[in-house]
């Protein structure tokens, strides 16, 4: 491992590198973007205020299917919030009714009829958001719309607990890159990419494969390719990550590149045993610990 030195000048012993890396593993990379993207959540609960507001009119109405079907039949925009209101993105749904035959339901003032205003006021009941009208169960539609976006944008905390990950690295990669000008990085780098950037050839089975980044040293002429992950949990599915870097550090290292993988996170507790053997098989594998070391600057710069 070319790194090793590195440890041995830190106190850290040859043979104990690959403890040093699980004793270090971070429980958790959560910050304050991670819980809810309030800009998000603010910008989509204000694309239907209008119509949201229209439907505060029905409220606790005392002829509920009268006055529905009397708005919409007004301003036909209000069908819009539908399938918003619950928690469904876009405007057709597809169910199954009692006989198991597919239905399918349109919500948007383009596609309003008129003849069809049972049909939409059937959706409404069977749907049950007609206990949103009823017995005054909330007193704002727009306010509901604030806890539908935040319900909605927490399924996108797994994909934000991977980009936190790449923005915890990319930190790394800004700091290297600004002290040593003769170092670039890119972010989502394709073979395409590295190709238009720097004028070299990746060649991977997988063609259209993203590498979460590219870095370049122009004074060695040497290329590094990233990959970027944090696992809370254990599983088979970590053995098959580690399987996967073992044969893309050998295919590229036939094209004198190097893969640098940076991994974290407390599953790796569990699969300790098929992490190592890629640890002792590729040239680099690092926590986040590891690289608040240094080790970066230490790795580029042979």
């Amino acid at each position: 491992m070319k790194y090793i030195k590195f440890y041995e000048k830190n106190g850290i012993k040859k043979d104990r590198v690959f403890d040093y890396l699980l004793t270090t593993l971070k429980p958790s990379i959560k910050n304050w973007s991670y819980f809810v993207n309030w800009k998000k959540v603010k910008s989509n609960s204000q694309h239907l205020k209008i119509e949201l507001n229209l439907l505060n009119s029905l409220i606790g109405s005392d002829n509920l299917e009268h006055d529905f079907k009397s708005l919409i039949k007004k301003y036909p925009a209000v069908i819009d919030t539908i399938p918003f209101l619950l928690a469904v993105r876009g405007s057709e749904l597809s169910l199954l009714n009692d006989s198991l035959l597919l239905e399918e339901y349109k919500f948007s003032k383009e596609s309003f009829k008129e003849s069809n205003l049972d049909y939409y006021w059937n959706f409404l009941n069977k749907s049950g958001l007609i206990l949103l009208f009823q017995d005054k169960n909330i007193k704002n539609f727009c306010d509901y719309a604030w806890g539908v976006e935040v319900g909605l944008d927490s399924n996108g905390r797994k994909n934000r607990g991977g980009t936190l990950m790449e923005n915890a690295v990319e930190i790394f990669l800004k700091d290297l890159t600004n002290k040593n000008k003769e170092i670039e990085y890119l972010s989502k780098a394709t073979p395409n990419g590295i190709k238009a950037k720097w004028n070299l050839d990746v060649e991977y089975e997988k063609s259209a494969r993203s590498f979460d980044f590219a870095v370049y040293n122009k004074d060695s002429k040497k290329l590094y390719l990233f990959e970027v992950n944090f696992f809370n949990d254990g599983g088979s599915k970590l053995k098959s990550v580690c399987g996967e870097f073992k044969s893309l550090f050998l295919e590229l290292q036939k094209q004198n590149i190097e893969l640098i993988w940076i991994t974290d996170g407390l599953g790796w507790k569990t699969t300790a045993r098929p992490l190592e053997e890629t640890f002792n098989l590729n040239n680099y594998v690092f926590n986040l610990d590891m690289l608040s070391s240094g080790i970066l600057t230490e790795v580029i710069k042979l």
